[in-house]
């Protein structure tokens, strides 16, 4: 009797484990009270949550966000330096909304104005570095356009490099969160000035408008937006763990409620996703055979990391298969597919990627290529 009330204690205790290392089930996102919002992971471009995501929106100062890209741009290739002075005309100092208080006729360092724009929003900021990039605010406006089409925002036009009110000025969740990854992922030594809760300039200390900085240690970014027609809009980046998310949300009634509705899908998605590394950029996953190359055998790998974004608790249940193309003839290019990866989680199948050659292959000698030009034939 005793050793069946062990026996049966020891089956419980067995599956009170699994069930413990089981993949939590995953509730329906947060309800959010906004008119848009979105949730992404950063690495593997998954949407964890959405809304409205491609409704057209008033994006506010999350203008900004694109304006900053630009001159990231700018310094990145040199166009641009920290330490130059770049002149505020009337048409900045005049500027409507939020202020960095520059002063018309002075000449500021760029770094400062950037600084300005990210940090405390300044319009009059914003479009000195507007003027200073695109002539003027509407030859600028036609540049982030540009870039908009460019980075995928195929939802998206501007009108000014602020994020004023207009009639054809408008973004969507998905847009925003479109460019954030890009922000992230090109410019990560400028991307970090979204964390700075403050700087002073002119003896004037200015405080960041993104709350969540100051509530939650891993938020790093991005940017907050308000006009009193496109409401209370807010694009969030944090990273716990090595899993890097994106949230934006537009239309929410107050400071209090962009932050609180950014927080809660935040922590949704750390709760009950994670990201997988599934291979690295570069790494050979096959190496077929080459016909009349000069090697025998091409290694393929992916030109990107893979990531994919699955139910926490199911690490164990991602897997890979990988093809090549049949059959692969030289010359092999790397930027040329010859083969696919799947990834698959269980049954269901969660990516697909193109493999690459990792280098490439030339041409084989006359003698190779007759030889293999044989082999061909009797495949």
């Amino acid at each position: 009797m005793h050793h069946g009330r062990r026996l049966a204690a020891l089956v419980l205790a067995s599956f009170t484990l699994a069930a413990a290392h089981a993949a939590l089930p995953i509730p329906k996102p947060p309800s959010i009270n906004a008119r848009a919002m979105i949730l992404v992971d950063y690495d593997s471009g998954r949407v964890l949550a959405e809304s409205n995501a491609d409704e057209r929106m008033e994006p506010a100062s999350l203008t900004k966000v694109m304006t900053a890209y630009i001159a990231f741009e700018a310094l990145k290739e040199g166009r641009l330096k920290l330490d130059e002075e770049i002149p505020v005309s009337e048409h900045a100092w005049r500027s409507e909304g939020s202020r960095s208080f520059v002063q018309v006729g002075t000449r500021v360092p760029a770094e400062v104005l950037i600084k300005g724009m990210m940090v405390q929003s300044g319009n009059d900021a914003t479009i000195a570095v507007a003027e200073r990039l695109g002539g003027t605010e509407q030859g600028f406006a036609q540049m982030m356009n540009a870039y908009a089409q460019k980075l995928g925002m195929t939802h998206t036009h501007f009108e000014n490099s602020t994020g004023l009110p207009g009639a054809s000025h408008y973004t969507t969740a998905r847009d925003m969160a479109t460019l954030a990854r890009a922000v992230i992922h090109d410019y990560p030594e400028y991307y970090k000035w979204y964390s700075l809760r403050e700087f002073t300039w002119n003896n004037i200390r200015q405080q960041n408008r993104n709350g969540l900085l100051g509530r939650d240690p891993s938020v790093d970014g991005i940017k907050t937006g308000h006009t009193e027609s496109a409401g209370y809009c807010l694009a969030t980046s944090a990273k716990r763990d090595g899993m890097r998310l994106i949230s934006a949300v537009f239309g929410t009634s107050s400071l209090k409620a962009r932050e609180d509705a950014s927080a809660a899908l935040l922590n949704y998605g750390f709760t009950f996703y994670e990201t997988v590394k599934v291979k690295g950029r570069g790494e050979t996953v096959l190496a077929p055979r080459l016909y009349k190359g000069a090697e025998d055998h091409v290694a393929i790998g992916p030109r990107t990391d893979v990531y994919v974004t699955i139910a926490r608790g199911n690490a164990a249940l991602v897997k890979t298969s990988a093809t090549a193309r049949e059959p692969l003839l030289a010359p092999a290019v790397p930027t040329q597919a010859a083969g696919e990866l799947v990834v698959s989680v269980g049954a269901d199948t969660v990516a697909r990627v193109p493999l690459y050659p990792v280098k490439a292959v030339a041409e084989g000698g006359w003698w190779t290529r007759m030889i293999d030009g044989i082999a061909l034939l009797w495949r």
